[in-house]
């Protein structure tokens, strides 16, 4: 059933209340990219991704999605649970012995929703290209999507894939870029600057969209969209999207401190003042 812009702005709230409770109940975890990306997954699930349940892994004839930065399992396992393809329960076994949600996601515990083990940064994107050109030879015309982080793009084996895509014109792909500008060791402009990303990815021979309201659940469904318009014109789509890291909680915003850093119990109570939510349904 489809929920509307209003129904969906709630779940963004309610899942990052889902992510500061899985990350402060072992300790660990990685918050801060997590609620950055709360919008993008949001509208990846609720509006734009053609998916269909029960959760198959060859999932034909419907859209896929492979997270490369693994690191923000928290807000990938809530959507997912938050979507119905497991119960939403099973979110507090995070990072638990012989729990299906490690801390990066993987495939032999059978979690629906994933389809790849991540967390090894750079290797996402080399997966959803030969996932994408699959669907082509099968004669599928589903759409794969991406995630990546801005400070993933350090990664060599990225730059391959970009230059892979456009060589071989997998116009199936939209890949997401989270330019939320920090990463685990600082900003990312003072770790590795990405110069010019966009001219960049336009050079090595992309069509590049960008948003520059990443957090906000309206502008990103509408990226997303025009992603989509551009799709099957020869050329891969890649999406620019500025967001904050932790997002929705302001000690948090504005620093690479939460890339990797759970909330004490005082920190908790406080951030769930600030993501407050009437009739919240937490686990």
């Amino acid at each position: 059933m489809s929920k509307s812009i209003e129904e969906l702005k709630s779940l963004t709230t309610q899942i990052r209340r889902d992510i500061l409770r899985m990350v402060h109940a072992v300790n660990s975890g990685h918050p801060g990219g997590s609620l950055g990306c709360t919008e993008y997954f949001t509208a990846l699930y609720g509006k734009v991704m053609n998916y269909h349940l029960p959760f198959t892994m060859e999932g034909k004839n419907e859209d896929h999605f492979y997270l490369s930065n693994g690191h923000i399992s928290p807000v990938f396992y809530s959507t997912l649970a938050r979507f119905d393809f497991f119960p939403v329960e099973e979110l507090s076994t995070f990072r638990k012995l012989d729990s299906r949600l490690q801390g990066h996601p993987t495939t032999h515990e059978g979690l629906p929703g994933v389809r790849i083990a991540s967390g090894s940064l750079g290797q996402g994107l080399s997966v959803a290209l030969g996932v994408a050109q699959g669907k082509k030879l099968d004669g599928d015309n589903s759409l794969v999507y991406s995630l990546h982080g801005d400070g993933e793009l350090q990664e060599g084996q990225v730059w391959e894939a970009f230059m892979y895509a456009a060589a071989k014109k997998v116009d199936n792909i939209i890949s997401t870029i989270d330019y939320n500008g920090q990463q685990i060791d600082g900003s990312t402009e003072n770790v590795l600057s990405l110069g010019n990303l966009h001219a960049k990815l336009e050079a090595f021979g992309w069509t590049v969209l960008e948003e520059k309201n990443g957090n906000d659940l309206e502008a990103v469904i509408a990226i997303l969209e025009k992603a989509k318009s551009e799709t099957g014109k020869g050329k891969p789509v890649a999406i620019i999207l500025h967001t904050e890291m932790g997002a929705g909680v302001d000690f948090m915003m504005g620093t690479h401190a939460w890339h990797g850093k759970a909330p004490n119990d005082e920190q908790l109570n406080t951030a769930f003042k600030q993501l407050y939510l009437e009739g919240a349904a937490d686990y």
